[in-house]
């Protein structure tokens, strides 16, 4: 029979020891890659939504939108008069942040924070000296704030957040 030697035998039972420390992190690995877990979490997403508030007087709207959503937002408007009135109607603000854009609308420049409102709208009226009634119909839509690379704010209106449709503008 042959004598096994000390030396081989420690020898061999490093290597074994090591091989087997070596598979131990693979198997590890794998077995703390997949997990399973219970229980939930509510994730509240946040909206955007604004409420136009307006006032009548002296052949005058008077129009401002408030933000009561949690996030900022950009907001426009137009007003709805009917053919023979629409060519009447008169727009201008006291402090200059309300712009025409070329699709009727009237755009308001700054970011409306949640909480906060918009300055005044006026749209005059002109009757035309019309005895018959008629209604101005004020139409407003918000969209979420976003943010360039730049961290600059801007407003995409192919989103409209009053809606649950995405625009093709």
């Amino acid at each position: 029979m042959r004598k096994i030697n000390k030396k081989s035998l420690c020898l061999a039972a490093v290597a074994l020891t090591l091989t087997a420390g070596i598979s131990a992190g693979t198997a590890m690995a794998y077995f703390t890659t997949y997990t399973e877990a219970s229980g939930g979490v509510t994730l509240n997403m946040g909206f955007s939504e604004t409420i136009p508030k307006e006032d009548f007087s002296n052949w005058t709207k008077h129009v401002s939108v408030e933000n009561t959503g949690d996030y900022d937002c950009y907001v426009r408007v137009k007003a709805l008069a009917g053919s023979k009135y629409q060519d009447g109607l008169q727009y201008s603000d006291s402090d200059g942040k309300w712009t025409p854009g070329e699709d009727g609308y009237y755009y308001y420049s700054d970011p409306i924070a949640p909480g906060e409102s918009t300055s005044v709208l006026d749209i005059r009226i002109d009757s035309k000296e019309s005895d018959a009634s008629f209604n101005v119909v004020v139409v407003q839509e918000s969209t979420k704030v976003l943010y360039n690379e730049n961290n600059e704010p801007y407003a995409d209106w192919t989103q409209i957040a009053d809606t649950s449709e995405t625009t093709g503008e």
